[in-house]
């Protein structure tokens, strides 16, 4: 067999990565899409239902007037859908209704509306590379967004498509970070390089590479430890992780991945900015969306920063985090379980 021949059978495999992430995978089925939704719908709850009681609230039995408009205005901004997304929507629910009469489930229909049309432009699949052998991800974050968790859960998905994956277990100062990944390893059939707890992170990472390299791996993931984005000392240490991974491969990361947790807020904009400085950002896993009632912050960041989002979490399960797609977001944040 020729090194060509070699190639199609991975080829083909990443392909299916692909597809897998802007749809339920081939044969999964209604069913499958219908329990995703179903557990969306479950995971946003308490953002759709703050938003829907307050839409309830403003517009029952009620005509549209400025005051109202306001109202659905303040209520917008308090779910951290940001001040530019709020507007739209209010001039939208607002356009040639005024002194009438509007059903909350109208609004409700109109917010669904605008919500996919800011969320479309950055719901984009994460693409592996074929060409690139390993394709690494680089995952940051600050401490607890889910960066460790994240990982495994790709690499678990990953692994079911097929692909060959060695994970980098670069939180070395955290002990059960290094030992919560070598757990996801064993799941997924994974290959992982680990040293003692306080080891050099960046020597790590090399090393990571240069055996994932060696061994033919198909997608290297690096785990890094958790850092707040206002410290600089920290943020240095990540700049020459990305200095040392482009010593093995000058292309490298290829991509990188930031977690955000929802339940942060309005804070997680800032972190956007600071490690799209430091790390060059190239997407965003959005986590533990179903521990918060403002879910809205996707919408702001999309606003801000255009930044593509590639995966949304929902709860601690591997079926719990999922490609992203703007339409189910939205009318599952505006409460329709469709």
């Amino acid at each position: 067999m020729s090194e060509a021949d070699d190639d199609k059978p991975k080829a083909g495999l990443l392909s299916r990565w692909r597809r897998s992430a802007a749809a339920p995978a081939p044969g999964a089925g209604e069913t499958a899409r219908r329990g995703w939704l179903a557990k969306l719908a479950a995971g946003l709850s308490r953002t759709s239902s703050t938003l829907g009681r307050g839409v309830t609230d403003i517009f029952a039995k009620r005509k549209l007037d400025a005051n109202a408009l306001d109202e659905l205005e303040d209520i917008l901004i308090q779910a951290d859908l940001g001040l530019a997304a709020a507007t739209r929507i209010r001039a939208a629910v607002g356009a040639g209704r005024y002194d009438k009469g509007i059903d909350p489930d109208a609004v409700k229909a109109i917010l669904a509306e605008e919500i996919e049309r800011s969320l479309e432009p950055v719901a984009r699949p994460l693409t592996i590379d074929a060409s690139k052998s390993p394709f690494v991800i680089l995952v940051v974050g600050v401490n607890g967004s889910g960066k460790t968790t994240t990982i495994g859960k790709l690499a678990a998905k990953f692994a079911a498509d097929g692909l060959k994956v060695t994970l980098a277990a670069g939180d070395t100062f955290r002990a059960a970070a290094i030992e919560q990944l070598k757990i996801w390893a064993g799941r997924a059939g994974a290959d992982i390089v680990a040293r003692e707890p306080g080891g050099d992170a960046a020597s790590l990472a090399f090393e990571a590479l240069t055996r994932a390299k060696t061994t033919g791996a198909d997608v290297l993931l690096i785990d890094t430890a958790g850092r707040l984005q206002n410290r600089a000392e920290l943020m240095n240490e990540l700049e020459k992780i990305v200095r040392v991974i482009k010593k093995v491969d000058a292309e490298a990361p290829h991509a990188t991945l930031l977690t955000l947790d929802a339940t942060v807020g309005q804070n997680a904009l800032s972190q956007v900015e600071e490690f799209s400085k430091i790390a060059g950002v190239t997407g965003l896993a959005m986590t533990k969306l179903d521990g918060t009632a403002r879910g809205g912050i996707l919408v702001a960041i999309a606003e801000k920063h255009r930044l593509p989002v590639h995966f949304i979490g929902v709860g601690e399960g591997v079926d719990d985090l999922a490609p992203f797609a703007a339409k189910d977001f939205a009318r599952a944040v505006a409460g329709f379980d469709d």
